[in-house]
């Protein structure tokens, strides 16, 4: 799965960025615009190693990292794990994402050149769905949507997977905020960014009902996957 979404990016002249799992809470929160009275600070959600250092709880660090060293254009992914304080059938402690960002110079970038990226992507991953955006709220991006596809399990009919609403929500993107900028040091930039847990991906491309199997260590599970 993870193969399949970095090798549609690479076709669209994406890079692929990396950085360290190890964080501090600049690169992990103040720069995406999470002030300290941001729920997602709560020791309940983030593993701490002491006040300064943590595990990453998303891979939108890289995309900091990667504005401080480098001058727009910018196209990017970060695949890779992340961690957060959760264990159910749908969370894991540690899971992989895959972030984008796109930035460029003066105001080319638009909510609908974003709209028809991830459109495409997501009927390149899941065939003929059909997809929706709803408005959201993110911190780093403004506006900010969550995007649906119809249920590929019952195909929009309504079933226990979709809760009976014909839609699964897959990702969360948007327009980026302006502030994010400040902390990198743009000026007369747009850009859009987006967001996707690889699990959950899997988890609907193979109808897998409970995400902790994939971590349990099961080859005969496993290798049906590769």
């Amino acid at each position: 799965t993870m193969d399949k979404i970095i090798e549609y990016f690479i076709a669209l002249n994406f890079s692929i960025e990396k950085g360290p799992l190890i964080e501090d809470d600049f690169h992990n929160f103040e720069a995406l615009n999470l002030p300290k009275s941001h729920p997602a600070r709560d020791m309940q959600d983030t593993f701490y190693f002491d006040d300064k250092r943590l595990l990453r709880t998303q891979t939108s660090p890289v995309q900091i990292r990667t504005m401080l060293a480098q001058k727009p254009p910018i196209r990017m992914i970060a695949p890779g794990a992340v961690f957060r304080r959760d264990f159910d059938i749908t969370h894991t402690p540690m899971f992989h994402q895959v972030e984008g960002l796109v930035v460029e110079e003066g105001q080319k970038v638009s909510f609908a050149n974003l709209k028809s990226v991830l459109e495409d992507f997501l009927r390149y991953m899941f065939g003929d769905v059909k997809v929706r955006f709803r408005p959201s709220f993110f911190p780093f991006t403004e506006p900010s949507a969550e995007v649906d596809i119809s249920c590929v399990f019952c195909k929009g009919k309504g079933c226990r997977v979709c809760k009976h609403t014909g839609w699964l929500e897959v990702l969360g993107c948007g327009i980026v905020d302006p502030n994010v900028y400040n902390f990198v040091g743009y000026e007369n930039v747009s850009g859009y960014a987006f967001g996707l847990g690889v699990e959950r991906f899997a988890m609907l491309l193979h109808q897998i009902p409970d995400l902790r199997s994939l971590f349990e260590g099961d080859l005969r599970l496993l290798e049906q996957f590769r």
